[in-house]
């Protein structure tokens, strides 16, 4: 049953860092294992197996809703970037998260903030290249949760493997105390990978995504079955299959 002000029984939302921090403290005095499933909301079923895993593997599961404005640039879509928090709030709650923590931009970046983390080299090719101080962003904000939630573990999924990448690398360097787990990519019906943004493409869009999809596990065949290993063969392959798809060609190329 959920509750008027959309929570259910035993789901806690919680609103600030310290108050994070107090609960977190208090579930570990308690011997409890804290997991910890950062997202920027708009549940999917990516997200929901992330939980699952938390929920099966710790004994206190904090799912975090914050859209990171950092991660952001200029020309995307922050202001536009689905936030069906009530829902989210209540899937949560079916799947036995114990807390959401849910702060606001003010309460993560006070003002007068100016410290931000540097994701290094791998940070700055793939994703990175092509969206400028985004990881930096990431990379900030996952920080600002280790130490507001203080997880033993924390499950991301690779669907963005070069975002997983960099928090165990984040976790190595600065030597925290927090286990990184990687999930298996989750798929919707039609093989394109879950993602919040699905909700915001085109019906060609989303036929666009599935021709790049469908290009990478081709190129992905010739490098395990056929042994090519030419980075730039592959890529003239992959771009070649695309410009022979209308849609790919016009939307992606």
């Amino acid at each position: 049953v959920v509750r008027r002000d959309g929570r259910l029984p035993g789901l806690r939302i919680v609103r600030t860092v310290w108050e994070m921090k107090s609960c977190s403290a208090e579930e570990r005095g308690k011997g409890h294992t804290i997991g910890l499933v950062p997202t920027m909301g708009a549940f999917h079923e990516g997200h929901l197996s992330l939980i699952g895993a938390a929920r099966r593997e710790c004994s206190f599961v904090v799912a975090s809703i914050f859209v990171n404005p950092t991660q952001f640039g200029p020309a995307e879509d922050y202001a536009t970037y689905p936030r069906p928090f009530d829902d989210d709030v209540r899937r949560a709650g079916e799947l036995g998260v114990d807390v959401v923590y849910a702060p606001s931009v003010e309460e993560v970046y006070p003002r007068g903030y100016e410290t931000y983390l540097e994701p290094g080299p791998t940070g700055n090719i793939l994703c990175g290249r092509s969206r400028p101080g985004h990881f930096r962003g990431v990379l900030t904000v996952v920080l600002k949760l280790f130490t507001a939630v203080s997880p033993h573990r924390a499950y991301f999924g690779e669907k963005d493997y070069q975002q997983l990448l960099l928090v165990r690398r984040m976790v190595k360097d600065f030597q925290l105390d927090v286990e990184v787990v990687g999930m298996p990519t989750v798929r919707e019906p039609d093989g394109l990978a879950a993602s919040s943004r699905n909700l915001c493409l085109s019906p060609d869009g989303r036929r666009a995504a599935l021709g790049l999809s469908r290009a990478l596990f081709r190129a992905r065949l010739l490098v395990v079955e056929a042994g090519e290993r030419d980075a730039a063969a592959l890529k003239s392959k992959i771009i070649s299959w695309l410009q022979q798809d209308r849609l790919c060609r016009s939307q992606l190329l």
